[in-house]
């Protein structure tokens, strides 16, 4: 018997942690139904993604382990959403531990455990950092790199 599974994400900056926990979903079940944030719903939950919904949904479309991509427009769709599309199986990354609980009523509840060392969090927080440094200082390593690289020459 066929089996769906369902899972919720941003996947804003899509890296190689998301395509991971994605693969390792859909090894649960036999039909992986992702369902991708809206920018409206990210708003309201206080996030902002660099990459908009469209875009987004487009690339977990293109995914070879996802079957179908669906919006996540809000806290209270995913009784719904189990229910609609005959979910058998709810899944998402342990950092969500025991906050879709009550989805147990409905189907299986599985927590995987997320990439080691990689976050769209972590991406952001580098990216930040490193567009604050002055325009003068990188120019100074990449002299300093052209120099370096005359050394080998």
């Amino acid at each position: 018997m066929k089996k769906t599974v369902l899972t919720y994400g941003t996947f804003d900056m899509f890296h190689i942690g998301h395509l991971r926990l994605l693969q390792r979903v859909k090894e649960l079940g036999d039909e992986l139904i992702v369902a991708v944030s809206t920018d409206e719903f990210n708003e309201g939950k206080g996030k902002k993604t660099l990459i908009p919904y469209n875009q987004r949904a487009e690339i977990v479309a293109n995914i070879k382990c996802v079957d179908k991509v669906i919006p996540e427009e809000n806290w209270e769709q995913k009784v719904e959403d189990v229910k609609k599309y005959n979910v058998d199986i709810f899944a998402m990354g342990n950092d969500w531990e025991g906050k879709f609980d009550f989805l147990k009523e409905y189907c299986e509840v599985v927590y995987l455990p997320r990439t080691k060392d990689i976050s769209t969090t972590q991406l952001k927080k580098s990216l930040t950092s490193f567009m604050s440094i002055p325009k003068e200082d990188i120019m100074k390593a990449f002299e300093v790199i052209e120099v370096l690289k005359k050394d080998f020459e």
